[in-house]
């Protein structure tokens, strides 16, 4: 019974910092932007002050989502025709591109996914390895593994929303393990409480550098790249840099966390039965799971195969080039999701930024693709506060996670992480792949 009713608590506490976020949102977006409409500014013509102003909104609205992110999205465009910008042809011509079609496909595909319980399914499986058991440590790691590896293909916060429940259900185990020793602890001062909680966000956080479509501004900053530069970064491509920064990143927040947030015990009673329980309750494999998996594997098959046809048969190979022109990333997304009988539906920095770094990178003579990979991980890892990630807004909504506690164990691995993973991977990793 405690153990629902702290369920209902976070749940809650979660429901009432995006409904304050909101708000605000809703009603400081319009504020804003006519402020900063009626804000002189010299060198901006009036439709340029115009744009800006609706940037303005429209940033701020994806950031605090007073109406969906895809209803946002729709907006920008609507008022720049509205307000005289430019005209509806223009408007609305990004919405054909390819680019668009692979966030479509991905999403779909994800979708499907978590309808299903194909996420849950990997998390449990992970955590029911006869290395995993009882022990706490590897739990810990256990728990940063599968939402590292889920939120590379699904979103970031449907993978925390996903755990958010299992850590609970872990640390209700050991609460009550402790309670039949006689000890009685508190969840929202215990230690190794709190670092699982910031090990599920920031896993979530990290592992959406691992494929294009494993966060939004990965995607982003790709069609910046085609549109601006003409130049196109494969699936295979990036995930030869996404699988290194992931594996990275990860080993630097488990460390740090795994110092910070210890276990006082070696064995976590009653962890195994928790997770064979969760496991059971889901079942035999269901026709829809399967078939989901095979519609998920057809477009990672397809996604991947032209890096294998380029090291095997050359970059210039006739059917390599055949093959791009059949089945492009879009193609093969839409391919997948077309297969399914299921629907579905940090970017607003990416957006802003990505236009403006890449035409300084070519304006000075710079290749814009490591800049590029650069802002797209740095805007998929924000580790210091619970608005910086909707997975950190998750997790903080549990209690188990201080304020100062985030921001502190944050201000660590990014700094960490950009000089020692982000900086020097772009200028010579990546660099060197794209030759």
């Amino acid at each position: 019974m405690n153990k629902i009713n702290q369920e209902t608590l976070s749940v809650k506490r979660a429901e009432q910092l995006f409904d304050c976020r909101r708000t605000v949102g809703l009603f400081g977006g319009p504020l804003l932007a006519l402020l900063v409409f009626f804000t002189p500014i010299d060198g901006l013509t009036l439709e340029a002050h115009k744009l800006l102003s609706i940037m303005v909104l429209v940033a701020i609205w994806w950031i605090t989502e007073p109406v969906s992110i895809p209803v946002t999205s729709l907006i920008g465009p609507t008022l720049a025709v509205m307000t005289g910008v430019v005209p509806v042809s223009m408007a609305f011509a990004a919405f054909a591109n390819p680019m668009i079609f692979l966030f479509m496909g991905g999403f779909i595909l994800a979708k499907a996914m978590m309808i299903h319980g194909i996420d849950k399914r990997f998390a449990y499986w992970l955590l029911s390895r006869s290395w995993v058991g009882s022990n706490p440590r590897r739990i810990f790691l256990a728990i940063g593994l599968a939402a590292a590896l889920c939120s590379g293909w699904i979103s970031n916060t449907a993978t925390a929303a996903m755990m958010f429940p299992i850590c609970l259900g872990l640390l209700a185990s050991i609460k009550e393990m402790f309670a039949a020793s006689g000890r009685n602890i508190d969840l929202y001062d215990y230690k190794y409480a709190t670092g699982l909680m910031l090990m599920t966000a920031y896993a979530c956080s990290i592992g959406g550098v691992l494929t294009p479509i494993g966060t939004p501004p990965n995607l982003i900053m790709l069609g910046f790249l085609d549109q601006m530069c003409d130049i196109h970064v494969s699936f295979f491509e990036w995930m030869t840099w996404g699988v290194i920064a992931m594996v990275l990143y990860f080993i630097i927040a488990y460390v740090m966390l795994a110092r910070m947030f210890p276990a006082d015990v070696t064995k976590i009673e009653g962890a195994e039965q928790f997770i064979q329980d969760k496991l059971r309750e889901l079942g035999h494999w269901t026709r829809a799971q399967k078939n989901t998996v095979i519609c998920f594997g057809v477009s990672v098959v397809l996604w991947i195969l032209p890096g294998f046809l380029s090291i095997a048969l050359g970059s210039t190979s006739p059917v390599l080039k055949m093959y791009n022109r059949l089945f492009p990333e879009a193609v093969a997304a839409m391919l997948g999701a077309l297969l399914l009988s299921e629907l579905t539906s940090h970017t607003a920095a990416t957006n802003m930024i990505g236009p403006l770094t890449i035409t300084a990178a070519i304006s000075a003579g710079m290749n814009p693709v490591p800049i590029s990979v650069a802002i797209a991980l740095s805007a998929s890892l924000g580790f210091m506060l619970p608005v910086s990630t909707p997975p950190n807004a998750i997790v903080y909504a549990s209690g188990y996670i201080p304020i100062t506690k985030m921001i502190r164990t944050g201000v660590y691995i990014d700094v960490i992480g950009i000089a020692c993973v982000t900086i020097p991977f772009c200028i010579y990793f990546v660099s060197w792949i794209i030759g």
